[in-house]
C-alpha cells in the first residue's frame, strides 16, 4: 500500500486538481451567436408561454353565464327532469345544453334550451327524452347569444 506521504506529493504538497480551479481560467468572451441563441430559446419560451395562456383563456368557457343544478329527477325509465336556475346579464339571451346520462355515462338524452333576455336570473324545470334509463342530469354549458 502507498504511504500517504507519497500521496500527497513532493515536499508535503498536496497536489492540485488535474484540470485546474475556475479562477485559472480565462473568462469566455460573449459572441454573437451565444447572444443568438438565447434570443432565440427566449422567443421559443415565451411563445409556448402565450400559447398556454390562450388555451388556459380559450377553455374557461363563457363566465358571463353560470349554470346550477336544483335537483334532477332520473327514475322514469325514458325521460329525465332537471330544474336549474341560469345566471346571465339581463339584456342578453343565452342557449343551454342539458345532458342525461347512464351508469356508464353514456349520454342517453340531451336537449338545448333558450334562455330569452329580460332577466337575470331564471330558474328552468325541463323534461328531456331518453334512450334508456338515466341516472344523471346536467347542464353540459351555457353560452350568450
Amino acid at each position: 500500500m502507498p504511504s500517504d506521504e507519497a500521496a500527497s506529493g513532493p515536499e508535503g504538497q498536496v497536489p492540485g486538481p488535474i484540470l485546474g480551479t475556475p479562477d485559472e481560467f480565462q473568462p469566455r468572451p460573449a459572441t454573437p451567436r451565444r447572444f443568438l441563441a438565447y434570443v432565440v430559446i427566449g422567443a421559443v419560451v415565451a411563445l409556448m408561454a402565450g400559447g398556454w395562456g390562450y388555451v388556459m383563456v380559450a377553455f374557461k368557457g363563457n363566465p358571463e353565464v353560470s349554470a346550477e343544478v336544483i335537483t334532477f329527477d332520473a327514475s322514469a325509465p325514458a325521460s329525465a327532469r332537471i330544474t336549474f336556475s341560469v345566471h346571465k346579464p339581463a339584456d342578453r339571451a343565452a342557449t343551454c345544453r342539458l345532458r342525461a346520462v347512464d351508469t356508464q355515462h353514456v349520454e342517453v338524452g340531451s336537449r338545448e334550451i333558450d334562455v330569452p333576455r329580460g332577466e337575470s336570473d331564471i330558474a328552468f324545470t325541463e323534461t328531456l327524452k331518453t334512450t334508456a334509463q338515466a341516472t344523471a342530469v346536467h347542464v353540459q354549458y351555457c353560452n350568450l347569444v
